[in-house]
Parts: structure tokens; sequence; C-alpha cells
């Protein structure tokens, strides 16, 4: 079935279908940990009830979405020793101590707190349960600290030494492998992304509960907190993701050169490209538009200044274009469209409609899986970008691969595209309904006083602990 097809280009299609399906887990639960500290942490401080019923909410949420994705991250390790054992052998030395760094300290830590975080509160107390939930968000942040450690050593190596047999050995210094060139404004540009990803998921909730009825406080508060997010982060990650453009710029010139579509050398002055066709055999972007010098604007803040092309480029060395060009834009455009539902949001908050304007609630709602396409697109721009090389400039993709035939990389990947969309559609499809489910007082599960909130707010009850001493009131302390 797969004779006829190349195994390193099934390889690598294995390997970018399975980490896009994983990569929007991580992006949406590192924002949702956060998240659910943040409204435990509102809760305690202030007591409201309502802060508990939207922590259960988004906890359920939360459950499956980070079970699918350490479900999904899995098969990816493994595929580092099947299909890409060359690879593995060169830069076990360098890249496997990071990635045992992530499990010692990201994972454990994630898994060890996650259990009271999900079931603890009635038995551990308040305090302890924030504590752990504060935990797990910290772990899902240090996680994604190692692994985009590994990535920008492998887009900006540097810190080590090469061995007699081709390995990449640590050099004198781990921090040089660790901080390498592009991994702090890798590490700001992805967490910022993670955050919008989910502001925008709980906006689009919040938005279409509104949509259904008005008047719902629970829906209300995540929408404006969502739109909060929106209106102070996004141009903040503007702002960051230009700074990790000049960066880029300094270090992988080629890549910038084929998000910008700049096939020709420009020695007076760049043109941005905003829309066009790449045309990689006659070397030129095709029914352009174009705003003349202010590509040398914004990558080197001056009209005139020259920026080079892939025409200093050997042939061989180029990444694939039209792949790149295309989700540049696909990301810029949707970080733009993020500032404006939040410059729309500002404006109807200070004219006292955030809850009225019917079609921001639409945009909002269209806007909610944005960031899921932003984050993907973004990571197709930064590793087709880095290609023809795994290492840049250093070891190419495909002296990378291992030695294997086309029908057993096709038949395994085969087998991840029906497992995964089976897997992962029903998966979706309940974090779906729990979201269609509108968050009203008291979600089920939780016991209330006459007097406030009480400690039960794991997803399994417990005794009822009322620091209050009245009692509470029935009729759903059995319910889950």
């Amino acid at each position: 079935m797969f004779d006829n097809f190349d195994a390193l280009l099934l390889a690598r299609i294995q390997f970018a279908f399975t980490v896009s399906f994983h990569f929007i887990f991580p992006a949406f639960s590192i924002g949702l940990a956060s998240y659910l500290a943040v409204l435990e942490g509102l809760w305690l401080k202030t007591g409201k009830q309502l802060y508990l019923d939207l922590f259960r909410y988004w906890l359920k949420i939360f459950a499956v979405a980070f079970a699918m994705g350490v479900v999904s991250g899995i098969v990816m390790s493994y595929q580092f020793g099947t299909n890409w054992s060359v690879f593995s052998d060169k830069a076990g030395p360098v890249i496997g101590p990071l990635m045992a760094y992530e499990v010692l300290t990201a994972f454990f830590l994630e898994a060890g707190f996650l259990g009271v975080m999900l079931f603890g509160m009635s038995r551990v107390g308040k305090k302890l349960h924030f504590a752990a939930t504060c935990m797990v968000a910290l772990g899902t942040f240090v996680s994604a600290f190692w692994i985009l450690s590994v990535n920008s050593w492998m887009q900006t190596p540097t810190g080590f030494e090469m061995g007699a047999n081709g390995q990449f050995l640590p050099g004198k210094s781990w921090w040089d492998i660790i901080f390498n060139p592009s991994f702090p404004y890798r590490l700001v540009h992805t967490v910022i992304a993670a955050y919008l990803t989910t502001a925008f998921v709980v906006g689009g909730v919040g938005a279409w509960h509104l949509l259904k009825e008005a008047s719902n406080s629970h829906a209300r508060k995540m929408f404006s907190m969502a739109m909060w997010m929106a209106a102070l982060v996004a141009p903040i990650q503007i702002f960051a993701g230009d700074m990790h453009g000049l960066n880029t710029l300094e270090h992988q010139p080629q890549k910038v050169m084929a998000m910008e579509g700049h096939y020709q050398s420009h020695p007076d002055g760049a043109p941005l490209i905003l829309f066009g066709i790449p045309d990689s055999a006659e070397k030129r972007v095709k029914y352009a538009v174009e705003i003349p010098k202010a590509s040398s604007l914004i990558l080197k803040h001056d009209l005139n200044a020259p920026l080079a092309g892939l025409d200093t480029i050997p042939d061989d060395q180029e990444p694939p274009v039209g792949i790149v060009f295309w989700s540049f834009r696909i990301m810029v455009g949707i970080g733009f469209a993020m500032l404006g539902i939040g410059a729309w949001s500002l404006l109807a908050r200070l004219r006292r409609k955030l809850y009225d304007w019917s079609w921001l609630h639409r945009a909002a709602l269209v806007m909610a899986p944005s960031g899921f396409v932003a984050v993907i697109a973004g990571w197709i721009t930064t590793e087709v970008g880095r290609q023809p090389y795994v290492i840049y400039n250093l070891l190419r993709t495909e002296d990378a691969a291992s030695p294997l035939a086309a029908p057993a990389v096709g038949a395994s990947l085969l087998a991840f595209v029906l497992v995964y969309f089976a897997v992962f559609s029903v998966g979706t499809w309940y974090i779906m309904k729990l979201m269609s489910s509108a968050p009203h007082p008291a979600e089920p599960g939780v016991k209330r006083t006459e007097t406030g909130p009480i400690r039960t707010a794991g997803i399994t009850p417990g005794p009822t602990q009322n620091p209050g001493g009245t009692q509470p009131v029935p009729g759903n302390e059995g319910e889950v």
C-alpha cells in the first residue's frame, strides 16, 4: 500500500500529525490550570460561591483535556526510537537529560498534586487544596519550560561539543544549552499563546451561554474575565511576537525570508508582502499585495534598511516557502483578530454594554477555537521554517531518520490516524458537551451553607466541613 511512498516523508507526516494533536491540549491545559488557580484564589479571598461554581465547572473540563494531552504525548517519545533513531543517537546526550528533567520536575509535580486538586478539597482543607492547584499550574509551566528548551536548542544549538562519532555532547555549561539564544523568546511567546487560547475558549463558552441567557451571572463572570485577558494580553503577545521575530532574523534568517516571501534581496528597503502566492520555481510571489519598505521598518526599524533574500541561500537549504509563508500569516492574522476582540470588549465595557452587545458575543463565539489554530500555525511556521534541518545548520532531517521501509512507517501512521480520530473525537465531543451545559449556582456535588461557601469543591463530595457553624442546605449532598 505504501511501497511507492518515501519513508522519510511518511515519518515526518507521522510526527507532525501526532504532535499537532498533542499540542492543542497542553496549549489549553497550561492556561486553564492557571485560570483554575485564579478562580480558587478569588473564592478563598472573597468567599463568593460564584467563583467556586466556576472552578468546579472548568475543573471537569481540565481533567479531560489533561488526560488527553498525556495520552497523545506518550507516543511521540516512542517515535524518537522508531522513526528517528539516528537523531536520538546523535542528539541524545544533550536532549535526553532535558526531557528527563521535564518528567522529574514537571510531570511528577502535576501528577502528584492532580489527585488532590480533583478529589481532595473535602479531605485536605481549602488552603492545602489551593496549594495543590497552584502546584498543578506550576507543573504545566515547568513542563513547557523544558520542552521548549529542547525545541529551542534544536533551533539555535549552543553549548555543545562534537564527539568523535558525530554525537552532540554537552559542553562545559548546561546553562548555555538550556538558555540558548531563542529559548527566552519562544518560552514567553508560547506561554502567552496558551493563556490567550484558554481565554478565548472561556470567552466563547461564556458568550454562548450569554446568547442563550443574558442574565446568567456565571456566564457573565467568565466572559468578563476572558475579555480582560484578551484586551490586556493580546497587545503584549504581539509585542512578544515581534521580539521573537527579530531574534529569529538574527539566528535563523532563512526562516524569516520564507515567512516574508523574500525570494530576492532588497538593498534599499524590503516590502511587506501581505498576501500572494509563493512560487519557488520562479522565485517570486505571484499576485503580491505589498506595502513598500514596510518589512524593513518592522524587522530593522528603518525604512531603507537592506534585507537579504533567499537568493543568498543555496536551493537545498531553503525551507518550503509556501507553507511557512501562509502559516505565518494565519498566526499573525488571528493575533490581530484577538486584539480586535479585546478592543471591542473594552469599548463595550466602557459603555456598560459588555453583556448586551450580542454581536460581540457572536464574534467571541466564532473566535473560541482561534487560539488552537494560531498555535498550530505558529508551530508549523517554527518547525517547517527550520527545514531542511532537524538541528539547525548542523543535522539535516534526511540524515536523522531511521533506516525503515515505507510500508512499516505507513502502517503505523495509518494506525495513529484511525486511533487518534476515534479516541480524541470522543474526548472532544465530551468536552463540548460539558461546555454546552450552563454553569449555575451550586454545581452538582457542591454543598452550600446558609452563610457562605464550604470546603467541598472536589469532584467527589466528602463529609461536610462547615466553618460557619450552620447546617448545609439539603438537596444535593449525594450527587457527583
